[in-house]
């Protein structure tokens, strides 16, 4: 059987022969990825957001009017979403690569992003997938030369394979590069290129979204700039918890988001509020009554919508969308996933598609095989 990743073959040849491997037992070790990953983005994300001090709908509510009821909004009554976009990834490290007096990280990375489409009838299909392989390494000062940078480049495949250098500034890696932070560096790059994918994707519905099928986005909407796309909401199951409210100028109108959402019953919404000038609506829905869950910020979605206008939200458009995704919780794939109380079903079949799409670990695992050069040999009998 040939191998599926042949395109790695002359990869790892060329770091093998311009570069001292240090490999990882076996030859690669998956680094596996948590949900609390998924909060950590979001406060990189919206990192400018720590106090919120406007709301973001109209009629502009109030502290005394807080929470607006929400009862599911069902497919057969009104089918909204139609579209629903998510992502996903695995990285392995590979090895230490030496170069001079450099060391650092090479390491590898599956990246993907499905377009799901629901028909009237409630069937949910794959509109689109893509699917990338990412060699995540460093350059110049922190790693790889310029001169084997430019080989590297030349075995790009468009659509399969690419390099990607993690020392490049991002959204969810802000800081400048540290050499005790490279392998976690890493890790930030390929979610990001993750939600380039999925922005993508996005695209590829423009023609086909209008007031009566809009699209969910797992996450965020702003990734480096803002989706300005209409018709279109993202939804977070995992959010920043450290945001302070603040309505008017006394200290008993702060607020924080944990005696928030306590008070948030089950088919409810918050109010919006506003966020990036205006540009950003959000409020948060409760998916899942508290008494099935451990804490009061379990069963709670968070809800964001590009104003690029930086106008409110109208209160009725808010409570419509929110009531569909109330509807949207009830297929549960419990004790599948940790955030099982806040799943959206098709956002499941989203990463369920995008991960079946996936190499294998074993697979992957399988066709990293380091060369071993008499270089490398004959300095390792000297020492």
């Amino acid at each position: 059987m040939p191998n599926p990743l042949a395109c790695l073959t002359p990869v790892l040849e060329l770091l093998a022969e311009n570069l001292k491997i240090l490999p990882a037992t076996g030859g690669a070790v998956e680094e596996l990825q948590h949900p609390e990953v998924d909060e950590i983005e979001d406060v990189l994300i919206n990192r400018e957001i720590g106090e919120i001090t406007d709301f973001a709908e109209t009629p502009t509510p109030s502290l005394r009017s807080l929470y607006r009821p929400t009862p599911p909004l069902f497919r057969k009554d009104r089918h909204l979403f139609r579209f629903f976009v998510d992502g996903s990834l695995r990285t392995y490290y590979l090895a230490t690569g030496v170069e001079g007096r450099r060391s650092f990280p090479i390491q590898l990375a599956q990246v993907g992003a499905a377009a799901m489409e629901r028909d009237a009838e409630g069937r949910v299909r794959c509109l689109q997938c893509q699917h990338r392989i990412l060699l995540l390494v460093p350059t110049r000062e922190h790693g790889l030369s310029d001169t084997l940078w430019q080989k590297l480049e030349r075995l790009r495949i468009p659509g399969v394979f690419e390099p990607v250098d993690i020392i490049k500034k991002t959204s969810l890696t802000p800081r400048e590069p540290a050499e005790d932070d490279l392998r976690n560096r890493a890790g930030g790059i390929a979610r990001h290129r993750m939600h380039q994918l999925e922005i993508d994707l996005i695209a590829h519905t423009d023609a086909q979204r209008n007031e009566n099928s809009w699209l969910i986005l797992d996450g965020a909407v702003k990734l480096d700039d803002f989706i300005a796309a209409p018709y279109l909401i993202g939804v977070a199951k995992s959010f920043r918890k450290d945001p302070q409210f603040r309505f008017g100028g006394h200290s008993s109108a702060r607020r924080d988001i944990t005696s928030i959402l306590a008070g948030l019953e089950f088919a409810h919404r918050t109010a919006a509020f506003s966020a990036y000038d205006g540009k950003v609506a959000f409020w948060y829905v409760r998916l899942r009554p508290q008494e099935e869950l451990d804490y009061p910020l379990m069963g709670v979605v968070k809800v964001e919508l590009p104003r690029p206008d930086g106008s409110p939200v109208d209160a009725e458009l808010a409570d419509t969308l929110s009531r569909a995704l109330v509807a949207e919780r009830n297929v549960t794939p419990y004790g599948r996933d940790r955030r099982w109380h806040c799943h959206l079903y098709p956002i499941y079949l989203a990463e369920q598609t995008i991960k079946n799409r996936f190499y294998s670990s074993q697979v992957l695992l399988g066709a990293i095989r380091w060369p071993r050069l008499a270089q490398w040999q004959d300095e390792e009998a000297i020492l």
